[in-house]
């Protein structure tokens, strides 16, 4: 966004802020509409993808501490979206009185809410100081009046903001992928163990600095797409066991699959209520700390079809347990 921009857009009316809003304010804002307008939200929808780009550029002005005092400056300077216009005479005030007086007073620079935009960087020629880096890289830069003509400060270029969405897989695993950003398409690493909803911060993958100082960093929001069988859960894996009434209430070793494609035989012991979780360790996500562990919930799956020789089976198995309640003493501690 080129930084004669600044002058047009509200950055805060954009993300729905108070001008002296902290970052923190900040932030939550442009979670919740960025969100709200999330490509794989609203997909084909060109509105959406619309304000998706204007809360991703109103973000990456105001989450930079450099960028926004600049950007404040600008539009205090303006009053908030006027801009400068050639000729005329009459009354002003602010900006306009300093061009008049630097002029010889003939009104021949006057500042309004309409006209044409000028060339930023004549403006600041006009003033001896170095023309905004604008022109060169297609981004807002500082506006160099100091020292009028000294040499320019070295600034950090802004983060860019971005998503990828990774299978669970992938999101275990580490993956290689492709992410366009600012217009640009680059091969970036994800590392291994993120999660859904992570926002990971890749360095010097942002825009480009200012008169030599460093790159931005790229944001990016991770989506994980869900899986049949296992959920991620900090470094451990989760996912359900079936298993049958017999097995859970007399015992049984059980096969369970592995996320890498080998099995683990566990124990189920005699009387395992459904919800009881297993641990398999090692089993989990590997990270640069530790390995996490494979968590199992134990499900007792109930038939939804019953044969007739099935059903004189539980019949006699009921008959054969008269006078034992499961919810025995349920009232009494609900009344607790």
């Amino acid at each position: 966004m080129a930084s004669q921009d600044w002058m047009t857009k509200d950055f805060y009316a954009v993300l729905g802020v108070a001008k002296d809003a902290d970052s923190a304010a900040i932030k939550k804002a442009y979670r919740k509409l960025a969100k709200h307008y999330h490509p794989d939200r609203n997909p084909d929808d060109a509105v959406a993808a619309e304000r998706f780009k204007e809360v991703g550029e109103a973000y990456a002005v105001l989450s930079d501490a450099k960028e926004r005092e600049q950007y404040d400056a600008i539009r205090n300077m303006t009053g908030g979206g006027a801009r400068f216009t050639a000729g005329g005479t009459g009354g002003g005030g602010g900006f306009e009185d300093i061009l008049s007086s630097m002029f010889g007073g003939g009104g021949n620079v006057r500042f309004s809410a309409g006209g044409t935009e000028p060339d930023l960087d004549e403006l600041l020629r006009m003033f001896g100081g170095t023309p905004s880096p604008t022109r060169r890289n297609g981004r807002p830069g500082a506006f160099n009046f100091g020292g009028f003509g000294g040499a320019p400060e070295a600034t950090k270029g802004s983060d860019v903001i971005t998503s990828a969405t990774l299978s669970l897989r992938d999101a275990v695993a580490g993956a290689t992928v492709e992410l366009t950003a600012d217009k640009r398409t680059m091969t970036v690493r994800i590392p291994a163990g993120v999660h859904d909803g992570q926002r990971i911060r890749l360095a010097g993958k942002g825009r480009p600095g200012n008169h030599g100082g460093p790159n931005g960093d790229m944001i990016v929001t991770i989506s994980v797409a869900k899986h049949p069988v296992y959920s991620i859960d900090g470094a451990n894996l989760r996912m359900d066991l079936p298993v049958s009434l017999a097995e859970a209430a007399l015992g049984a070793d059980v096969e369970v699959p592995l996320l890498n494609g080998s099995h683990k035989r566990v124990r189920i012991k005699p009387g395992t209520p459904s919800g009881t979780v297993l641990r398999i360790p090692g089993a989990g996500i590997a990270t640069a700390k530790h390995t996490g562990d494979l968590l199992v919930t134990v499900e007792v799956a109930v038939p939804k079809k019953l044969s007739k020789s099935a059903k004189k089976a539980l019949q006699d198995f009921d008959a054969a347990m008269e006078g034992t309640d499961p919810r025995a003493t349920l009232r009494a501690e609900a009344a607790r």
